[in-house]
């Protein structure tokens, strides 16, 4: 039986995600459909209540996946009980009677290359090690650059002249990427687009608002997660700043984690599990940088970000940084999450103007 591999959606990093599993397995790569209200409906509908609703997402693009015809599951884990997703969610799917394989990259909370280069090996005998680093060292800097290139867009896409000029110019930026053939095309790539996006008319104030967003990884990096939310702060002309990315999970946080704890040592004595220690530093941060408000996301049943909040606040207390805290979940309504944005943007304005 021919194997056709899918594995959750992760906002765009589903595109060097795909690049990844087709280069390293030479193997068709199911494009999922795109995250809608359904997806949450299907992974509701056969998830404990007791999760978090990442781990319902997940399921719920397992489901549709799976429909479309996929029969090789992929799903990554390590950090908090997103280590026990594969199993939980194998369980499940296999007790609604679909006939799948299921594997999981991180088994524990650190990613070993000669247990990924085993794992792709498995669905791919003829990988040798040469292209197994070839292939991570492609995806490494497609991420990266993908990240680069966000994070420069988030500081001035509420300030563009012409509507989604920056929304096209990522679209294109992936689309090219997604044909390079190796790092130097990516580099060149990404380049490129960098220039272009210098080139794109704005209108932003010397003294514009700043706003941070922290919180957990998942509702951070999904955009129908959280409703948009980028979207909707760059409505404002709000500058952005958000700090979780791929790039940071994989590299940076383990850098930079020995800093942040001393840091934060005023407010945890020990780390609070996942981002939850991370939060707390990235208060400090945004304070010391000027920003003038902080958004703190999380869904609904996270633990670790649970267990960070009450230090969050203080922290935003001592440093006199207003911040507004939103959980997500099946039945949150954009509505209110809106009424609620902008009633802080009110608020921050008058602490600016005052």
């Amino acid at each position: 039986m021919k194997e056709i591999l899918a594995f959750p959606q992760l906002g765009d990093y589903q595109y060097p995600i795909r690049r990844l599993l087709q280069d390293m397995t030479k193997k068709e790569v199911l494009i999922v459909p795109p995250i809608t209200k359904k997806t949450i409906e299907l992974g509701s509908k056969h998830s404990p209540d007791s999760v978090c609703v990442p781990f319902k997402y997940n399921l719920g693009n397992f489901i549709e996946a799976l429909e479309l015809g996929a029969n090789v599951l992929y799903q990554a884990g390590g950090g908090c009980r997103y280590r026990y997703y594969a199993e939980v969610q194998e369980t499940i799917l296999k007790d609604l009677g679909y006939d799948f394989h299921f594997v999981q990259i991180i088994e524990r909370d650190h990613l070993r290359l000669r247990e990924l280069y085993q794992i792709f090996k498995k669905q791919n005998k003829d990988l040798k090690r040469r292209s197994f680093l070839k292939y991570l060292v492609f995806a490494f800097f497609y991420v990266t650059y993908l990240d680069k290139l966000d994070s420069k867009i988030r500081k001035v896409v509420g300030f563009e002249v012409k509507p989604d000029s920056f929304l096209k110019l990522k679209k294109a930026f992936i689309k090219e990427c997604n044909k390079a053939k190796n790092t130097y095309q990516l580099r060149k790539i990404y380049k490129k687009y960098k220039r272009k996006l210098q080139k794109i008319e704005i209108n932003k104030p010397k003294n514009c608002l700043k706003v941070g967003i922290i919180g957990e990884l998942y509702t951070a990096m999904e955009s129908f997660s959280n409703y948009e939310l980028e979207k909707n702060l760059a409505k404002f002309h709000i500058e952005i700043k958000r700090f979780t990315n791929l790039s940071y999970l994989l590299y940076q946080k383990a850098i930079l984690l020995p800093f942040m704890k001393y840091k934060v040592r005023k407010y945890c004595k020990y780390t609070l599990g996942a981002d939850g220690l991370d939060n707390v530093y990235r208060v400090l941060w945004l304070k010391k940088h000027h920003f003038d408000g902080v958004i703190h996301t999380k869904p609904t049943g996270c633990t670790p970000e649970i267990g960070a909040m009450p230090i969050i606040m203080r922290a935003s207390k001592d440093m006199s940084l207003p911040i507004l805290f939103f959980s997500f979940d099946e039945q949150t309504g954009v509505e209110g999450m809106n009424t609620r944005l902008e009633a802080f943007y009110d608020l921050l304005t008058l602490k600016k103007e005052g």
